[in-house]
Protein backbone atom coordinates (compact mmCIF):
# COMPACT_ATOMS: atom_id res chain seq x y z
CA UNK A 1 0.00 0.00 0.00
CA UNK A 2 1.19 2.95 -0.58
CA UNK A 3 -0.83 5.23 1.77
CA UNK A 4 -4.69 5.86 2.44
CA UNK A 5 -6.78 8.86 1.73
CA UNK A 6 -10.22 9.72 3.13
CA UNK A 7 -12.64 9.58 -0.19
CA UNK A 8 -13.60 13.73 0.37
CA UNK A 9 -9.68 14.38 -0.27
CA UNK A 10 -9.38 11.56 -3.04
CA UNK A 11 -12.51 14.03 -4.62
CA UNK A 12 -11.05 17.19 -4.18
CA UNK A 13 -7.48 15.77 -5.60
CA UNK A 14 -9.48 14.67 -8.55
CA UNK A 15 -11.06 18.15 -8.91
CA UNK A 16 -7.96 19.96 -8.81
CA UNK A 17 -5.93 18.33 -11.68
CA UNK A 18 -6.43 20.30 -14.63
CA UNK A 19 -7.69 17.36 -16.60
CA UNK A 20 -11.63 16.07 -16.78
CA UNK A 21 -11.55 12.97 -15.50
CA UNK A 22 -15.00 10.18 -16.19
CA UNK A 23 -14.96 6.63 -15.11
CA UNK A 24 -16.70 3.89 -16.79
CA UNK A 25 -17.23 0.68 -15.04
CA UNK A 26 -16.79 -2.98 -16.39
CA UNK A 27 -20.48 -2.89 -17.81
CA UNK A 28 -19.78 0.31 -19.72
CA UNK A 29 -21.77 2.23 -17.52
CA UNK A 30 -20.57 6.09 -16.43
CA UNK A 31 -19.82 6.03 -12.35
CA UNK A 32 -17.66 8.88 -11.71
CA UNK A 33 -16.60 12.38 -12.97
CA UNK A 34 -14.28 15.28 -11.46
CA UNK A 35 -16.35 18.29 -11.00
CA UNK A 36 -15.11 21.76 -12.27
CA UNK A 37 -16.43 25.05 -13.41
CA UNK A 38 -14.30 24.60 -16.68
CA UNK A 39 -14.84 21.02 -18.15
CA UNK A 40 -14.73 21.01 -21.34
CA UNK A 41 -17.22 18.40 -22.02
CA UNK A 42 -20.53 19.64 -19.33
CA UNK A 43 -21.27 16.69 -17.41
CA UNK A 44 -24.61 16.81 -15.05
CA UNK A 45 -25.62 13.89 -12.29
CA UNK A 46 -27.94 12.95 -14.23
CA UNK A 47 -25.10 11.12 -16.41
CA UNK A 48 -24.31 8.95 -13.66
CA UNK A 49 -25.31 5.57 -13.94
CA UNK A 50 -26.09 5.55 -17.66
CA UNK A 51 -24.53 3.10 -20.02
CA UNK A 52 -21.86 4.58 -22.61
CA UNK A 53 -23.74 4.76 -25.98
CA UNK A 54 -26.27 7.15 -24.16
CA UNK A 55 -23.72 10.06 -23.62
CA UNK A 56 -21.81 10.04 -26.91
CA UNK A 57 -23.02 10.63 -30.93
CA UNK A 58 -24.28 8.25 -32.51
CA UNK A 59 -21.57 9.15 -35.60
CA UNK A 60 -18.65 8.31 -33.11
CA UNK A 61 -20.65 5.55 -31.04
CA UNK A 62 -18.82 2.84 -33.17
CA UNK A 63 -15.68 3.90 -32.68
CA UNK A 64 -16.48 4.24 -28.76
CA UNK A 65 -17.26 0.76 -28.45
CA UNK A 66 -14.50 -0.59 -30.22
CA UNK A 67 -12.03 1.48 -27.84
CA UNK A 68 -13.85 -0.01 -24.92
CA UNK A 69 -14.01 -3.48 -26.33
CA UNK A 70 -10.12 -3.32 -26.81
CA UNK A 71 -9.47 -2.42 -23.20
CA UNK A 72 -11.22 -4.96 -21.81
CA UNK A 73 -9.53 -7.18 -23.88
CA UNK A 74 -6.25 -5.86 -23.07
CA UNK A 75 -5.55 -5.40 -26.65
CA UNK A 76 -4.96 -2.10 -25.70
CA UNK A 77 -3.86 -0.56 -22.41
CA UNK A 78 -4.55 3.12 -23.87
CA UNK A 79 -6.24 5.20 -26.75
CA UNK A 80 -5.79 8.48 -27.58
CA UNK A 81 -7.23 11.33 -29.87
CA UNK A 82 -7.06 15.15 -30.14
CA UNK A 83 -9.31 17.48 -31.74
CA UNK A 84 -9.83 20.85 -32.33
CA UNK A 85 -12.64 22.39 -30.71
CA UNK A 86 -13.38 26.05 -30.23
CA UNK A 87 -10.34 27.34 -31.05
CA UNK A 88 -8.78 25.08 -28.71
CA UNK A 89 -6.66 21.60 -29.18
CA UNK A 90 -8.53 19.12 -27.03
CA UNK A 91 -6.28 15.99 -25.70
CA UNK A 92 -8.61 12.53 -24.94
CA UNK A 93 -7.11 9.54 -23.44
CA UNK A 94 -8.65 6.48 -22.39
CA UNK A 95 -6.94 4.07 -19.98
CA UNK A 96 -8.30 0.58 -18.92
CA UNK A 97 -7.99 0.37 -15.20
CA UNK A 98 -7.49 -2.87 -13.96
CA UNK A 99 -6.46 -4.75 -10.29
CA UNK A 100 -3.42 -5.64 -8.63
CA UNK A 101 -4.68 -9.27 -10.33
CA UNK A 102 -4.90 -8.00 -13.96
CA UNK A 103 -8.94 -8.10 -13.96
CA UNK A 104 -10.91 -5.10 -16.12
CA UNK A 105 -12.33 -2.84 -13.72
CA UNK A 106 -12.84 0.08 -16.13
CA UNK A 107 -12.26 2.61 -18.28
CA UNK A 108 -10.63 6.08 -17.12
CA UNK A 109 -11.38 9.13 -19.91
CA UNK A 110 -8.77 11.65 -19.20
CA UNK A 111 -9.58 14.97 -21.13
CA UNK A 112 -7.25 18.28 -21.04
CA UNK A 113 -7.08 21.29 -23.05
CA UNK A 114 -3.13 21.30 -24.52
CA UNK A 115 -3.57 24.55 -25.92
CA UNK A 116 -1.34 26.75 -23.90
CA UNK A 117 1.06 22.96 -23.21
CA UNK A 118 1.51 23.28 -26.66
CA UNK A 119 2.74 26.98 -27.22
CA UNK A 120 5.93 26.16 -24.43
CA UNK A 121 9.16 26.69 -25.59
CA UNK A 122 12.45 26.79 -23.45
CA UNK A 123 12.91 26.02 -19.69
CA UNK A 124 11.44 27.14 -16.91
CA UNK A 125 13.02 26.00 -13.73
CA UNK A 126 11.70 26.14 -10.20
CA UNK A 127 14.16 28.48 -9.59
CA UNK A 128 13.05 30.69 -12.08
CA UNK A 129 9.87 31.47 -10.40
CA UNK A 130 9.25 35.09 -9.24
Amino acid sequence: MLGELPIGTLKAIFDTLPVDITFVDEADTVRYYSKGDDRIFRRTPAVIGRKVPDCHPKESLDKVNQVLSELKSGERKMAEFWIDLKGRKIYIRYFAVKDENGKYLGTLEVTQDITDIQKITGQKRLLDMG
